[in-house]
């Protein structure tokens, strides 16, 4: 009943922002037309469109705001007035009562911000779709910004996700195509990460992970900052970190007179993105324009400051080797390896020919490379290679698709700050480089080093295991003598069936006879 009523409610509000005209007037159709003809009623709407969708997806709640988020980073895919307006969801949520703001950290924390903090901004310096955030000094003189989820975020969630599944077990039933994206397990993979986010303790460990990833040790702290968390000040609710200050890395002209060299930022973004990826296997999964920031600051000028940390994705070594492989063999342009790939992965069936999947490969990424990110959608690839799998039956991965958002998330951004970027060219020597590192002598010395408080305890059992296991009686012609007796007795045992099966046959037929005469 609540699906029902949730999808009428986003009939509703698809009609009063006029959204009906806004798809007809994409469509070149006469029959497009014509219905555009009606649904206007002989006059256009007096808001512009892409205002319109906006405030359409403000109303519809946090997933609609959300997939506003992902489409306004996509310029290449979607008409510019359009993006520029979806840009104000990033951080301009219209923000919840700070009254309630303060409400709820009292209840989490236990004192009034007022209490707790030196000083707090009543007036939230942003807000997004899950929560928004105040700025605040601590006692100690810390300037901190301090996260608050928005309340009655949970039952809102709840509801589009049971309408996101019936949709999906709907696609999956109806669509030709259904079972193999499988859009049920798709869902659950949403499900869960909404739910993390609804958790600020969790998305505040993440933060604190991440910041151990750049953290000085590993040599990083010169690509990405992360903020430091306040967990005295943390609740599933409530999430204090250090303040951090910088420029969006959507405002481009900023970037440049602060005199922050933005090609290099561009290659910079592919760096850290592939390092998260394929180093680490934990990866910020949220970066629209209005989650990363770039220093201003002398000290560290140009490096990036990401922020919100509900969504982070993480692989397996089984993905992470599998991903790094495909991505090598695209650069490399061995269509044949992808192919391989792809059948050794299961992701096809094993009698589909390796032939014909690396021709149709080919003919997908072949017209893209060589090319500025200014001509390349991945958008576009991604399209043709979802046609081109529909042959192929190839099954969509659930764990991947934070990944496959992410990397257009990144695209995203590299295409703002150096339109010549050259994505492929940029990344292969840092995969060349894993890959290396991995399976090299340097991957082996690492791995022996990793085993080796393992094999500190092995190695001395191994000739007290050898001697038992030499000394230990033959059993091997006493089981054959088993083994033996095992089948006679079963081929006894199908020689009375077969009598029985007969006997019951013959009975059966003289039954038959007596009772039809």
């Amino acid at each position: 009943m609540f699906t029902l009523f949730r999808l009428l409610h986003i009939l509703f509000v698809a009609l009063r922002y006029r959204l009906d005209e806004l798809v007809l007037s994409g469509i070149k159709h006469p029959v497009a037309y014509g219905l555009l003809r009606v649904v206007r009623f002989g006059r256009a709407p007096k808001t512009p469109r892409g205002v319109r969708l906006r405030l359409a997806l403000e109303s519809l709640g946090p997933i609609f705001v959300k997939f506003g988020q992902v489409l306004s980073t996509r310029r290449d895919l979607i008409p510019l007035d359009i993006a520029i307006e979806l840009a104000l969801l990033q951080d301009r949520v219209p923000p919840f009562p700070s009254d309630k703001a303060a409400a709820m950290i009292e209840e989490a924390l236990g004192a009034s911000p007022h209490t707790l903090f030196r000083h707090f901004e009543t007036d939230p310096v942003a807000s997004a779709s899950i929560a928004q955030v105040h700025f605040a000094v601590l006692h100690d003189g810390r300037e901190v910004a301090v996260k608050v989820l928005r309340p009655g975020m949970r039952d809102i969630i709840e509801k589009d996700l049971s309408l996101l599944r019936v949709l999906a077990g709907l696609v999956e039933r109806l669509a030709a195509d259904g079972r193999r994206l499988k859009p049920r397990q798709v869902v659950a993979e949403f499900d869960n990460y909404l739910h993390d986010e609804l958790d600020l303790i969790r998305e505040a460990s993440n933060c604190s992970q991440l910041r151990r990833n750049f953290s000085p040790e590993t040599g990083r702290e010169h690509l990405l900052l992360i903020p430091e968390v306040v967990w005295e000040f943390c609740a599933t609710t409530v999430f204090t970190m250090e303040r951090m200050r910088g420029i969006p890395v959507s405002q481009v002209e900023r970037l440049k007179q602060a005199n922050i060299d933005t090609r290099e930022l561009g290659r910079k973004g592919v760096e850290i993105f592939f390092m998260q990826v394929f180093s680490d296997g934990f990866f910020h999964a949220d970066m629209h324009p209005g989650n990363i920031f770039v220093s201003d600051e002398p000290a560290t000028l140009g490096q990036y400051i990401a922020l919100d940390f509900g969504i982070v994705g993480s692989l397996s070594e089984f993905d992470k080797n599998y991903l790094a492989q495909n991505f090598l063999a695209f650069f490399r342009r061995d269509y044949h390896r992808v192919a391989q790939l792809h059948i050794e992965s299961g992701w096809v069936p094993p009698t589909t020919r390796e032939e014909e999947l690396e021709g149709a490969v080919r003919a997908v990424c072949e017209p893209y490379f060589d090319r500025p990110l200014s001509e390349i959608s991945l958008g576009q690839v991604l399209l043709r290679l979802f046609q081109t799998s529909r042959r192929f039956n190839v099954e969509i991965q659930p764990q991947l698709v934070l990944l496959q958002k992410t990397l257009l998330n990144v695209e995203g951004m590299g295409r703002e700050l150096d339109p010549t970027l050259d994505l492929w060219k940029t990344a292969k020597p840092y995969l060349e480089q894993w890959m290396h590192d991995r399976i090299g002598l340097a991957g082996l010395r690492k791995q022996l080093d990793k085993e080796a408080s393992q094999w500190a305890q092995l190695l001395p059992q191994i000739p007290r295991l050898v001697h038992a296991n030499l000394n230990r009686p033959d059993t091997g012609p006493g089981l054959n003598l088993e083994l033996e007796r095992m089948r006679r007795a079963q081929e006894h045992t199908n020689r009375l069936l077969v009598v029985l099966c007969s006997i019951l046959a013959v009975a059966l037929g003289t039954a038959i006879w007596a009772l039809t005469r």
